[in-house]
């Protein structure tokens, strides 16, 4: 057992939650597409990845590496060719599992190597959760994922290391709750048969989906290392 298992600071882990929320509204804003033309969504789109990679990162107070950044930031910037041509709302689905992504990258060092597998799985989880979010509008069964952002907040709060972070609650609170608002302060254009805040939800449910997943994975690679003895 290294001295890092012995004394884990909690304090050090990315708040997946609060990038979840963050993906949301931005995600509804993209899909009904209040800016014409689609370039006027870019600042909010590059403005969300920032936000997102401050959620996984900043917490860490360990600057990315550039393996780290590259993977993070090159496949959001391939998307947005895709998008300014009208090819599909590549970027937005990517919003989805970004979360994860970055989880998953905040993980990935010399040491810990990140599995092709996870990778694999992750992509999986990614269309499916596209899947659910593209069929919410006709199945909005999935929407009831964002009445579930503020209330995981709160139940995180019976956890004496959750409530240990108190700054980290509240920006998740604050974030779950300003997901909610704008969610059903953006109008419903007309001729639309689904309104925004089912989006909104979709995103929600999928997003934490993949997240959760991502979240419950082992920290570091189940390997055996020899040193003085020592199992670690």
């Amino acid at each position: 057992m290294t001295l890092g298992d012995a004394t884990p600071n909690t304090d050090r882990r990315p708040w997946t939650f609060a990038a979840v929320c963050a993906m949301v509204p931005t995600l509804t804003l993209m899909v009904f597409n209040l800016a014409d033309p689609v370039i006027q969504l870019l600042p909010w789109y590059v403005a969300t990845y920032l936000l997102i990679g401050a959620c996984i990162f900043g917490p860490t107070r360990k600057f990315p590496s550039l393996r780290q950044a590259g993977a993070f930031l090159l496949p959001g910037a391939l998307l947005v060719p895709l998008a300014l041509t009208n090819v599909g709302w590549w970027c937005g689905g990517w919003l989805l599992g970004l979360p994860a992504w970055g989880l998953l990258l905040s993980r990935w060092t010399p040491e810990n190597p990140l599995p092709a597998v996870q990778v694999l799985k992750f992509l999986g989880l990614l269309l499916l959760g596209m899947t659910i979010y593209t069929f919410n509008g006709i199945y909005p069964i999935p929407s009831l994922g964002l009445f579930l952002l503020p209330i995981i907040p709160l139940v995180r709060l019976a956890y004496p290391e959750y409530r240990a972070r108190p700054l980290q609650a509240a920006v998740e609170a604050v974030l779950a709750v300003a997901a909610i608002v704008i969610a059903f302060a953006i109008p419903t254009p007309k001729g639309s048969w689904s309104s925004p805040w089912t989006y909104a939800g979709g995103a929600a449910t999928a997003g934490l989906m993949i997240a959760y997943w991502a979240w419950r994975l082992p920290r570091r690679s189940r390997h055996r290392q020899i040193d003085n003895g020592a199992i670690v």
